[in-house]
């Protein structure tokens, strides 16, 4: 009987408390603050997902928060896809409902009303999907960007075209806010590391195929084949449909897409990503958490279940997952007491625009959400000036059905193969492509496109020429009786060689640069500015590299040296130098020589005295027969028969060195005697004497010599001819003293007229000619290999002596004396062959002394030798004291 009353008592007890829960669960419900939020999304296929997830979010979030006291209560309106109907659903919202915040648009080109509306009214306007970077231009402190601005996906771009060393884009982008928003980010970045952009494709939201298909044709038209894709999948996967049918998804191009199409590449028709092969794209990096798997396995269940049409969880569903989840937070932190809109003043012809109120509790609502940090589906939510701070990007290559990661970018690191979070890295910024996993081009192409080609259905290259009255070997134009032109000359023959050379065809042609009447246009700087302008593509000719010019324009390797100096008259008589004859050798040289007279002369006469009764007699001959023999073998004139071997070794060693020193004093005579014939062999005696000078008219000669002479110094010439003209008549008659040009001009010159002239003076070094491309040209790396090719080759020896003949034998004038140091290996030689001698020699004398003892009587030994010829010098002292 007690068991049954204490069942009965428990029973009644545990009954008692489960209505004690029950009734504090009811009153808590009761006290709950329900905060009212606006939700502004086009309510297709994309916008119930973004939906689904806010809902979801909040139910899960109260779930295992059911102690807050605030509770958000959604109003959803649908913005049907347009501007106009995102404003009304926001208008809608603050007049009638008066929301406290509103979740939205789904837009860039929805917000810019919805954002100002929202300051106007006080209320946050919070977008998990407009990523426009021109929204933040607005300053509207009561907007917040819960995902990332489209500007910081640029670095990651522009890491991907300098690993692969590009240097033209051309981004195609959709023409609205949306669109144009990242563009300036984009260039600037660009142009930081030398990127061009030349062209900037705009394709309208609602285009027709048609449109798509005639920009993508003007497109295969233009050089660059590196494409920067900023648009909306929708749009986005139109256009790669159309690009495949054109042929633009093969070999050469090259593709990259921003995380707009990235990040819906699974909701993507499979179809549209089969054309997608090989395009690269970057995406924020969403890391894979037990959290994260667990929303997509609960919004599998609980949406595509009920609606397999429902779209895939994408990134933007868990963004708005997160969004929902910060609101919330703020909420309850904000401790908002007042949820009422403050009325203002209007008139009674006020539109709707006026008649809404403002928020009494959007400036608590909003500092509250600014400073919310948590652990969301997508990572570490914060926000910094109203916008969520930027993830790692992960980079991606659509292969097959779907993309693959090959690689990773961070701001400390750049391009990185994989990620470390585990410490801080200290490594230096890389954009190396080794970072990269392996890439799939389009073409199924395991090597990476160069990044441009020239276009095979365009018109021609234009390649600029002068048009020349003088010196036109170089470069000749003639126009012919149709009036079409034939350009030829040496500049032109290395043109067509370098241009054939290249591993792809070029097609060109060339345009002179000249009047309608058939003269030069301009100077030379002029004709290079047209390729800067446009006008050119290229110019081909006798162009020389200046610094000046190439601040407008890229010039490729020189393809001849140049430099400039002057040419002057040889006098027919002029008087010579009274000590010319010893100025081509150096006196330390004349020393030397002879005292290697004198010691050659000894050592023959050591070495056959012995032997040769030519060599013997009283002292005083065999002192003479010294110096005699010795002198007279630089004439070949001694007479006296050389016995001993070893004393003709000598003799030969010697006769050898005579030769050379004597062909070497005779060269450098003639060049000093054919130097003192010039009028003048200095610029500074041009200055002091005041003469004229002369210059080609179209070269830049004329701006050096402003900086050494007065311009009415100056006198201009057009051909070899007037140059030659203006030398003979003098300065003193109406012409020139001196012809200032560049060297190759010059040497042409001196072909014709050689006896008459020659290039005396410093010469002024200039970088030489070179062929003109724009600015960052792909082909000038290319040209400029070939032109290496070319000249290093006998085409290159048989072009210049097709124009310019065989090299110009004029004697240089700037001939200095001859120093010791020229021949130096001379008189090693013989100095070699003498000790040798004397070596051999004293060998000799020691080994044969003893088997014949009359040796001594009739060959002395060489000291003996040595002793009497210092005998000799002593009596030869005391008698001529």
């Amino acid at each position: 009987m007690e068991k049954i009353k204490t069942c009965r008592y428990v029973i009644l007890h545990l009954f008692c408390y489960l209505c004690a829960v029950i009734f504090s669960t009811k009153m808590a419900a009761a006290q709950n603050i329900s905060v009212r939020v606006g939700v502004v999304l086009d309510m297709d296929e994309y916008g119930k997902m973004a939906f689904n997830c806010i809902s979801m979010a909040l139910s899960d979030f109260y779930t295992t928060h059911d102690f807050y006291n605030t509770r958000l209560l959604l109003y959803n309106r649908d913005s049907k896809g347009d501007v106009i109907g995102a404003a009304a659903a926001g208008l809608d919202l603050l007049k009638n409902v008066e929301v406290q915040a509103i979740i939205g648009p789904m837009y860039s080109v929805q917000a810019n009303f919805l954002i100002s509306l929202g300051q106007k009214a006080h209320v946050p306007i919070i977008t998990f999907s407009a990523t426009s970077p021109s929204l933040s231009s607005l300053r509207s402190p009561y907007f917040v960007r819960a995902t990332l601005n489209d500007s910081t996906q640029v670095n990651p771009i522009v890491a991907i075209i300098q690993a692969f060393k590009w240097k033209e884009v051309v981004p195609i982008y959709e023409d609205n806010e949306f669109g144009e928003g990242i563009v300036p980010f984009l260039t600037n970045a660009l142009e930081q590391v030398n990127v061009r952009v030349p062209y900037r494709s705009v394709i309208p939201p609602t285009a027709t195929d048609e449109q798509i298909v005639a920009e993508l044709n003007k497109l295969k038209t233009m050089q660059p084949r590196v494409f920067i894709v900023h648009m909306l999948s929708s749009l986005g996967s139109r256009l790669f449909a159309k690009a495949a049918q054109l042929g633009m998804m093969s070999k050469d191009y090259a593709w990259i897409i921003t995380d707009s199409i990235t990040n819906e590449l699974n909701s993507m028709d499979p179809s549209v990503l089969a054309s997608m092969l090989g395009v690269i794209g970057v995406k924020p990096y969403i890391p894979r958490t037990k959290e994260l798997d667990d929303f997509a396995i609960q919004y599998k269940n609980m949406v595509q279940q009920s609606n397999p049409k429902a779209l895939n969880l994408d990134i933007y569903g868990i963004w708005a997952y997160d969004s929902a989840l910060a609101l919330a937070m703020a909420v309850e932190k904000a401790e908002l007491a007042n949820l009422t809109y403050q009325k203002t003043n209007t008139s009674t012809n006020s539109t709707d625009l006026e008649a809404f109120g403002v928020s009494l509790s959007g400036p608590k609502l909003i500092q509250a959400l600014l400073s919310i940090t948590f652990r969301g589906l997508a990572g570490n939510f914060q926000l910094v000036d109203g916008q969520l701070q930027a993830p790692p990007y992960e980079i991606v290559n659509i292969v097959g059905p779907g993309a693959s990661g090959i690689g990773y970018w961070t701001k400390e690191n750049g391009i990185v193969n994989k990620l470390n979070f585990s410490s801080s890295s200290t490594s230096a910024y890389s954009t190396s492509k080794d970072n990269l996993g392996s890439i799939i081009w389009p073409g199924n192409e395991s090597s990476p496109p160069k990044g441009w080609v020239v276009p095979t259905k365009t018109k021609k290259m234009r390649v600029g020429v002068p048009v020349k009255d003088g010196f036109t070997e170089f470069v000749r134009v003639t126009w012919n009786s149709d009036n079409s032109t034939t350009v030829e000359g040496f500049c032109i023959d290395i043109f067509d060689a370098v241009m054939k050379a290249l591993p792809y065809d070029v097609p060109y042609e060339y345009i002179p640069f000249a009047t309608p009447d058939h003269k030069m246009a301009g100077d030379y700087n002029e004709m290079a500015y047209q390729v800067y302008l446009g006008n050119y593509d290229a110019v081909a000719g006798d162009v020389t590299i200046l610094g000046n010019r190439s601040q407008y324009v890229d010039f490729t390797l020189p393809f001849i040296e140049s430099g400039v100096t002057m040419v002057v008259p040889i006098p027919e008589d002029k008087k010579g130098n009274t000590w010319i004859l010893v100025k081509p050798l150096t006196w330390e040289l004349w020393s030397t020589i002879f005292f290697f007279f004198v010691i050659i002369g000894i050592l023959v006469w050591l070495l056959e005295r012995p032997e040769n009764r030519d060599f013997r007699g009283s002292g005083w001959d065999q002192f003479c027969m010294i110096f005699w023999f010795s002198f007279s073998t630089m004439f070949f004139a001694h007479k006296e028969k050389v016995k001993t071997n070893a004393a003709r070794i000598v003799v030969i060693a010697w006769l050898l060195a005579v030769f050379i020193l004597t062909q070497g004093y005779a060269s450098s005579l003639t060049s000093m005697l054919t130097a003192q014939q010039l009028i003048v062999n200095d610029v500074n005696e041009l200055i002091r004497n005041k003469d004229y000078v002369g210059y080609s008219n179209t070269s830049f000669v004329y701006g050096f010599l402003k900086n050494l002479f007065d311009e009415s110094q100056l006198r201009p010439f057009n051909s070899a001819e007037e140059m030659d003209e203006l030398l003979s008549k003098g300065s003193a008659n109406g012409g020139i003293a001196a012809a200032f040009h560049e060297i190759p001009y010059i040497k042409l010159f001196l072909g014709k007229y050689c006896s008459k002239y020659m290039m005396v003076g410093p010469t002024y070094k200039a970088a030489g000619f070179g062929f003109v491309f724009p600015i960052d040209s792909p082909l000038v790396p290319d040209v400029s290999r070939e032109i290496l090719n070319v000249t290093e080759v006998q085409k290159m020896v048989d072009i210049e002596k097709k124009w310019l003949g065989d090299e110009s034998k004029c004697p240089d004038t700037d001939t200095k004396s001859i120093g010791l140091s020229s021949f130096r290996v001379v008189f090693i030689i013989v100095g070699t062959v003498g000790l040798a001698a004397i070596i051999y020699y004293m060998i000799y004398m020691i080994t044969h002394r003893h088997e014949n003892p009359n040796v001594k009587k009739v060959d002395p030994t060489i000291e003996r030798q040595i002793y009497e010829l210092w005998q000799l010098l002593e009596n030869y002292k005391k008698r001529h004291p």
